[in-house]
């Protein structure tokens, strides 16, 4: 028989009151993004079952689609182990953490007249600039209270920042689950975001004098990574997140001077195409000359819009895992990292 003609494609049919976790099973056997969607979905649950450490790259403006209360159940539950996100998906989360909104809006819209209400738009979501100043002054005053005189890293900064946020907030996010769940949050990119701006601000009136030890971010991941049975990835969009996830492996093999495994799964949700030549629509093929991806890696590019593929993702993991099967691993956060795996 031909091996090429092995597995049926098998017509997708509908069955009222299916589970995802059914719908996704179904979808597995069709073809385009929608087997991939499936694909993703067992390579995540193979991680989870392989302990692994999972690295999950965010970027992109997920928190004011809506996703924030999806990555905050993947920390929670420990479907993540390690976040790496842009300062703006963390700024959005401290936002509504802080019992503030954004809003349903439109792309077919009078910008100028946006600006002169006071409303910022990003796509078809809008936000109060009002309550985003409230935002930057809230962490500009907390920041006033940072006793600490040395460097910080990101993943302690945030690590304080969550702490605050959970005994002030009824409202559970992204940053408060990190806190609760030990989950450290690096952000490479941390002064390109209202976070940035905010702790300026600060510095302008001199008021703090926040200083962070960026390349120490660097030595913790790479710490991660190599005292990990095996690593995995899962990039939501591209930019910096994900290369400095992709760059941990790297690291550890410069500072060991030993050949980098590479990471050995590898999931990435993204709208770009690798043509262009930029990170995020790059493939894994293309990071395995890097050694950042394992050349045994089982990995999937699903090219979708993350506010489709993640909430499907995630729900089947969701349901086909169950989470006391998990060998988790520690992180204690004190001064230092501590790593348990």
């Amino acid at each position: 028989m031909n091996h090429f003609l092995r597995t049926k494609i098998k017509p997708q049919g509908i069955k009222k009151g299916s589970s995802v976790k059914t719908l996704v099973e179904t979808m597995g056997n069709s073809a385009f993004q929608g087997k991939n969607i499936a694909l993703a979905r067992d390579i995540w649950v193979k991680m989870l079952n392989d302990r692994t450490t999972i690295f999950f790259g965010l970027a992109g403006a997920m928190v004011p689609a809506g996703m924030r209360g999806i990555i905050a159940y993947l920390i929670k539950n420990r479907f993540i182990d390690c976040l790496v996100s842009t300062g703006a998906n963390l700024f959005h989360d401290c936002h509504e953490t802080l019992g503030r909104f954004h809003f349903q809006g439109s792309y077919e819209v009078d910008d100028i007249k946006l600006f002169e209400k006071g409303v910022d738009r990003i796509y078809d979501v809008f936000a109060s600039e009002k309550e985003f100043r409230k935002a930057d002054n809230f962490i500009k005053n907390w920041a006033k209270g940072l006793s600490i005189k040395r460097e910080m890293t990101t993943r302690e900064f945030l690590y304080l920042l969550g702490e605050k946020l959970s005994k002030i907030s009824k409202v559970e996010g992204i940053l408060t689950s990190a806190y609760k769940a030990n989950v450290p949050i690096y952000c490479p990119a941390i002064s390109d975001s209202s976070i940035g701006i905010a702790l300026a601000a600060g510095r302008a009136e001199e008021s703090n004098n926040i200083q962070f030890d960026m390349i120490k971010d660097v030595l913790e991941t790479a710490e991660i990574a190599s005292k990990s049975k095996s690593t995995g990835v899962i990039y939501i969009g591209g930019g910096t997140p994900k290369n400095f996830i992709q760059q941990a492996e790297v690291t550890s093999s410069i500072i060991s001077n030993s050949i980098s495994p590479g990471h050995k799964y590898a999931i990435q949700i993204t709208a770009d195409s690798p043509h262009w030549g930029g990170l995020s629509g790059c493939t894994f093929k293309e990071a395995q000359s890097w050694g950042k991806i394992a050349k045994d890696a089982r990995s999937v590019s699903l090219h979708s819009d993350a506010t489709i593929a993640l909430p499907i993702i995630a729900t089947a993991v969701a349901d086909s895992f169950d989470l006391k099967k998990r060998k988790i691993p520690k992180f204690v956060i004190k001064k230092d990292l501590k790593i348990n795996i």
